[in-house]
């Protein structure tokens, strides 16, 4: 049950904010929030030598019974682990703001954004059912829209927003039809189920698909080339929505879903050669492009892509475990899969902590331009601190945590060159000699951080404002994370016991507790130790790469820009956008009588096509009631107002024609014995006359048209069309009853509902859920023109005041 309200908790937070914002001061506004993600970690860890036990919290409330949809909340190893990092570091990261942002911000909104993320984000990793997971997976897209366009006056911001939203969504359709076929093939859209029933249908065609799709959604939230391209202009957003999304919960959803996944798809060629492919390409790509970068904080967010793909790359050399039953084979790769766990916790301690360190950059010396920057270690001596220790801990160097889990990385690749499953042969070579590249680039980069930024020559004359350190409450959060990036490396194996062990088991379920699967981690195998020997090759290289910077940098100018996937992202907007014009401009015209073509002529063609196509005109007046000569009198009527309406030049005259059909139809009423309708139709007809008249009294003369005689024609044939199959449908509708009428069913209105008003039980009981939706939509309306009404009068206030 607790998890269940956890989710909740941010949420309902985020509704008292904007309330709380109007009287407390806007300072203060951020420690109230600081207390729901602090609350919730305290509550989580206590729960963790339960979990690291092999517990499991279940907790489902009902909500969709008919459609296998339930609000159902799991809490294992594995969303155990992302539920930590999403209050832990949001803990952090709300602290840092409270001192980061000016009080000039619109904070109130911020906290609210931030808060709606902090909860999508638990509901993505909480959630048993794939449908309820899917609806918070796009609500985190949204609530990042919001939070990177947070400085929406500037274009960049919009521009990353639109950039990452447009991505990020298009991918989470992907993954929604993956989760539909998944249920058509299991019958179920829980997770568990899921995984307990898969092993039958990998053979379906839609096992395939539901797998790709499943990837395609994973991959652009978390950043995997070539869908990369929205991390950097994501980097618009204030540093501590960077410092949240982009390097702790946001980008790791996709590495979740892959993770949670890894039992229905793992074991299977395709979701191997996949993912570890395009996670080691991810890695490459991420660190060969973090090297150009003049800019802190897009360093940091290619460096985010390169990290994020050696994550994925290990996820998809563990699913190779899932090839078959338990061996010892089979463990030995499950290490690839523990060095992901592992490399997570660790990524989200040195790169928030990186992050936070560039916003502090940014807020002293009011640059990120590493060309303006230098010299800056005797000014910011404990920024410089962190900066050492997370860039570091990023090369994979000790005494810190990345150096860990980089050398069970190099493990991993260098295990996976033994891989006789899947016809690798020579191909598993080419995994850790890419490895072995990429993390030559990502010791440059992380040197640069550190030498580029803080040593070197101080430029004053270069820099907005003076440089000193940060205030005291803007190092608190930076200091922690990087006490825990030396602290892990200390004592790794308690969050190898009590949090890895558990997540294993939860990616593993076949081999839960089977020797082997979390081994003890240690920072010494001796000289002979192979990762080792790679890692100094690395560092080797690396400064050799790094002091001859300037000589090789130019190679990043050998390609024209208009061939990089950000050229081909804004060159298919564009011409998106001009397609886009061009259709609407057709459509759009501003003519009414053109928007009734085009509704008439699609009638005409779908409905009357489809009739005449499968022979459905069928008509039977033998049981028909006899017509009276009130009735035709009643019909000649209408027919006369109806055709006369067309040809009269004066307006009340149309008026009264028109009413004259409203009270024909009410007088039908009568004549079939329906009081309550012919009453309300007389009403709303008056009424409905009433503000004709009131309006027409206030429109200039009225000047008719003059249409070609092409058009009339035109219009004479849609509108005989139309009425000749509307009366033909319902003829057909009339004499082929295949079933009951419904009708049957309310005339025990009474019985069922205790109403004695058949119309009113209906619309009150029978469909009340419907009635109360559109009494919603009526009150949204009322809310815009209120909205409109008020900033109008507000513009106008202002206008008199200028």
């Amino acid at each position: 049950m607790f998890i269940s309200i956890a989710i909740f908790i941010p949420f309902l937070a985020a509704i008292f904010v904007p309330f709380i914002y109007k009287w407390m001061p806007s300072r203060k506004i951020g420690w109230f929030v600081l207390f729901v993600p602090l609350a919730l970690f305290i509550m989580l860890a206590s729960l963790i030598p339960s979990v690291a036990g092999g517990g499991t919290y279940i907790h489902t409330m009902r909500w969709i019974d008919s459609a296998g949809i339930n609000f159902t909340t799991y809490l294992d190893g594995l969303s155990m682990i992302f539920g930590l990092l999403i209050t832990g570091v949001g803990t952090l990261v709300i602290l840092y703001s409270i001192y980061y942002l000016s009080e000039r911000e619109a904070l109130g909104r911020f906290y609210v954004y931030l808060l709606m993320f902090m909860g999508a984000m638990l509901g993505v990793v909480f959630s048993d059912n794939m449908m309820v997971l899917y609806v918070f997976w796009e609500l985190t897209s949204i609530s990042s829209f919001l939070l990177i366009a947070f400085w929406y006056h500037r274009k960049q911001s919009r521009y990353g927003a639109q950039k990452s939203m447009l991505i990020t969504v298009t991918g989470g359709v992907a993954m929604l039809a993956g989760f539909i076929m998944l249920q058509t093939l299991t019958g179920s859209f829980s997770v568990r189920e899921v995984i307990a029933t898969i092993g039958q249908y990998t053979d379906d065609t839609l096992f395939l698909l539901a797998m790709l799709l499943v990837l395609l959604g994973a991959f652009t939230k978390s950043a995997q080339f070539p869908f990369h391209i929205w991390l950097p202009d994501a980097m618009e957003a204030p540093t501590p929505v960077s410092a949240y999304l982009h390097s702790a919960t946001m980008v790791k959803a996709g590495i979740y879903l892959v993770a949670r996944f890894t039992p229905v798809f793992g074991g299977e060629a395709i979701w191997f050669y996949t993912v570890s492919s395009v996670g080691i390409f991810t890695l490459f790509w991420g660190s060969f492009n973090a090297v150009k970068q003049t800019d802190l904080k897009a360093l940091l967010a290619y460096s985010t892509v390169s990290q994020l793909g050696l994550i994925m790359s290990l996820f998809g050399l563990g699913s190779v475990a899932l090839n078959g039953g338990y061996s010892a084979d089979s463990v030995i790769y499950t290490q690839a899969t523990f060095a992901a766990l592992f490399h997570l916790i660790n990524h989200s301690t040195f790169k928030g902590a990186l992050f936070m360190v560039v916003g502090i950059v940014d807020h002293e010396a009011g640059t990120r331009d590493i060309r303006r920057l230098g010299g800056l270690m005797s000014l910011m001596p404990v920024t410089f601190t962190i900066a050492l220790i997370g860039s570091f801990s990023m090369a994979g160097l000790p005494p810190f945590n990345g150096f860990l889990s980089k050398e069970m990385f190099f493990e991993s690749m260098l295990i996976i060159r033994e891989l006789d499953l899947f016809s690798m042969g020579s191909w598993g070579a080419l995994f850790p000699v890419i490895a072995w590249i990429a993390s030559v680039f990502t010791f440059v980069y992380s040197m640069i951080i550190v030498f580029k930024t803080f040593l070197g020559e101080h430029q004053p004359d270069r820099l907005d404002r003076p440089v000193h350190e940060a205030p005291i409450g803007m190092l608190i959060a930076p200091s922690i994370l990087g006490l825990l990036v030396v602290g892990i490396f200390f004592f790794p194996n308690m969050v190898g016991h009590y949090v890895l062990q558990p997540a294993m088991a939860a990616v593993y379920p076949p081999f839960a507790g089977a020797e082997g699967m979390v081994p003890h981690i240690s920072a010494w195998h001796g000289f002979n130790y192979a990762p080792l020997q790679l890692t100094l090759g690395v560092i080797v290289v690396g400064v050799l790469l790094y002091l001859s910077l300037r000589y090789w940098r130019g190679v990043y100018t050998i390609a024209p820009m208009r061939w990089s996937l950000d050229g081909l992202y804004n060159g298919l907007l564009l011409q998106t956008e001009r397609f886009t014009t061009v259709v609407t401009r057709f459509y759009m015209t501003g003519h009414l009588r053109d928007y009734l073509v085009y509704i008439f002529t699609f009638f005409i063609l779908v409905v009357g096509g489809g009739l005449v196509l499968t022979g459905s005109f069928a008509f039977d007046f033998s049981n028909d009631a006899p017509i009276t000569i009130n009735e035709y009198v009643l019909v000649f009527v209408m027919i006369g107002a109806g055709i006369s309406i067309l040809f009269v030049k004066s307006r009340m005259t149309a008026i009264i024609l028109n009413s004259v059909l409203g009270y024909a139809v009410a007088l039908f009423f009568v004549v079939f014995r329906a009081p309550d309708l012919a009453l309300t139709q007389i009403i709303v007809e008056t009424v409905t006359t009433a503000l004709f008249l009131l309006c027409f009294y206030f429109l200039p003369d009225w000047k008719r048209e003059i249409a070609s005689r092409s058009t009339k024609v035109i219009n004479a044939v849609i509108a005989i069309a139309v009425g000749t199959i509307v009366t033909l449908l319902a003829l057909t509708v009339q004499g082929n009853k295949l079933f009951e009428s419904i009708s049957v069913y309310f005339e025990d209105a009474y019985a069922l509902a205790g109403g004695k008003n058949i119309v009113n039980t209906i619309l009150g009981d029978f469909r009340a859920f419907d009635t109360m939706l559109e009494v919603v939509v009526l009150f949204i309306a009322g809310l815009g023109v209120f909205t409109l009404i008020k900033l109008k009068a507000r513009k106008e206030g202002q206008d008199v005041e200028d």
